[in-house]
């Protein structure tokens, strides 16, 4: 699981990003979930990978060069033990 605080961003520069990226994100290898949420002084990502290196991959290649000036995500990695879904 990733966990990106992004301190700054609001709901429209998330917006802005998230056109770019949905459809990317449905076709990237290795993701399993994508939400996010605001928090008090910015915006939560959080997302389920099926490895590390598939979330890495896909930030590099695709976030990373398409973030607003000054917004810059702190990524904090867990690996879950379990993922229950219907």
């Amino acid at each position: 699981m990733v966990t990106a605080e992004v301190p700054g961003q609001t709901a429209e520069g998330y917006d802005g990003i998230r056109t770019h990226l949905t459809a990317l994100l449905q076709q990237a290898p290795g993701l399993i979930l994508h939400t996010s949420h605001a928090v008090e002084g910015g915006w939560r990502v959080i997302e389920i990978w099926e490895s590390k290196h598939d979330a890495n991959q896909f930030f590099a290649q695709y976030v990373h060069p398409n973030l607003p000036p000054g917004i810059r995500p702190k990524r904090t990695f867990q690996e879950l033990h379990s993922l229950i879904t219907p």
